[in-house]
């Protein structure tokens, strides 16, 4: 029997309410509501992608029913990273109001120019950056740096009459990270000192023990495996993975390869970093895929979307024989990105098939071709235990994202520090 899904009480002046639209339960689809005063803030607006079980569905939505007879009342949307899970809903709840006010860091505000450029939506947006304060309503904002496996990341402090709140976004804590812009500790223990009510905090990899490995560990694992293909070189990852492309840019030129694109979000995605200074592109290495064919297979290095298994992606339709590339012996595909949670089926599949064809497939379970942007475990206690002592009585803390496993071993981890249980939480999506 399906749960009834009651409207929420009244809200009394000068209290916060922090209502989770997505993200919490579930890998994807972020976005989180705080309403004070009779107006709204929202921070993060993705998509989840669908299951194998879900034919003929293209993307998941936030569910924006507690919102849509309040549109006049949102003040804004943060934007904490350009990934399509934390900005990939932007351009459906802009169709139902387009002059909400987006505000993000310089990337995170192209990439979704971009899309709804698409949609034929021009935003109206405020770009900050690390360290800038701003003023949304009864809002006082203030952004922290931190690094994730897309440059440009923001944690976001909230700060109202009603309590304050410190939202961490997608995080880890990289000490080497390829752009030297790493996770601000020190300004979240500065928060932590002023006082923090709720602590939001990714808990996406609260599970995985130790700490996460650099990006740059697996430069030279992506140098070496290039060096020994014999022939074409596919490297599938997230068309938003700006660290990722870089590492693949950089191998490609050490072996004396050039770089094509595939797919239409990856070349839009990087032409816009590329212009932007955030990905660093070695002179000579790219080159339109059109005019990749007359390059010798022994030179030639395709960087491609798919790597989830995705149907209509460049990878997926490889395997199908649906595309211009077609893999064969001596070929090697890399699999360079994590594997989602649901997806694991569609991937294996896609290996069986490249392997089926020929390829040598490298992937993160025989090669070090992939590391996380979420931090692990370590690093979750680093952060908890950068809010003092005096204050953690008070402090509550929410893990998002991740699912139910991961938001367990994130409230245990808090119990740990010290932290009361009264004063954890270990929220949900809304019940259906």
């Amino acid at each position: 029997m399906p749960n009834d899904v009651y409207a929420p009480p009244a809200l009394p002046k000068g209290t916060l309410r922090v209502t989770p639209i997505g993200g919490l339960g579930e890998i994807g689809r972020n976005m989180t509501t705080f309403e004070i005063n009779g107006k709204i803030l929202i921070v993060d607006c993705g998509v989840l992608f669908p299951e194998e079980h879900q034919p003929g569905v293209d993307l998941i939505l936030p569910d924006f029913t507690p919102i849509k007879d309040r549109l006049k009342d949102i003040v804004g949307v943060v934007l904490t990273h350009g990934h399509e899970d934390h900005i990939g809903a932007v351009p459906y709840l802009l169709k139902l109001r387009q002059d909400i006010p987006l505000i993000g860091s310089g990337l995170t505000l192209a990439f979704i120019e971009a899309k709804l450029k698409e949609h034929r939506i021009t935003p109206y947006t405020l770009q900050v950056k690390e360290g800038q304060k701003e003023r949304l309503g009864p809002f006082n904002l203030e952004f922290v740096a931190v690094n994730h496996s897309i440059p440009d990341a923001l944690a976001v402090a909230i700060k109202t009459e009603g309590g304050s709140v410190l939202h961490t976004g997608d995080f880890k804590m990289d000490q080497l990270p390829l752009d030297n812009r790493i996770t601000d500790l020190r300004d979240f223990a500065r928060l932590g000192e002023e006082g923090i009510d709720l602590f939001l905090v990714d808990s996406t990899n609260a599970d995985v023990p130790g700490f996460t490995p650099s990006e740059r560990a697996i430069g030279p694992v992506l140098e070496d495996v290039i060096a020994r293909a014999p022939r074409r070189v596919v490297i599938a990852s997230f068309s938003s993975h700006v660290h990722r492309v870089q590492q693949v840019l950089d191998a490609a030129h050490a072996n004396g390869r050039r770089v094509a694109l595939l797919g239409r979000s990856m070349v839009r995605n990087m032409t816009i970093a590329a212009d932007l200074g955030y990905l660093k592109v070695p002179d000579g290495v790219l080159i339109d895929f059109k005019k990749a064919g007359n390059i010798p297979d022994n030179k030639i290095v395709y960087m491609s979307t798919g790597s989830q298994g995705e149907p209509m992606a460049v990878l997926s339709r490889i395997v199908n024989k649906e595309h211009q590339i077609e893999v064969g012996p001596g070929d090697t595909v890399i699999l360079a990105s994590s594997l989602i949670p649901g997806n694991e089926n569609a991937v294996y599949r896609i290996i069986d098939g490249l392997t089926k064809l020929g390829a040598n497939v490298v992937h993160k379970g025989n090669a070090k071709v992939h590391v996380s942007g979420h931090a692990a475990a370590g690093e979750l206690l680093y952060v908890q235990r950068a809010a003092p002592e005096e204050r953690a009585a008070r402090a509550r803390r929410i893990p998002p994202p991740g699912g139910q496993r991961q938001a367990r071993r994130a409230e245990r981890r808090a119990r740990r520090t010290g932290h009361p249980r009264r004063r954890r939480h270990r929220a949900g999506p809304p019940q259906r």
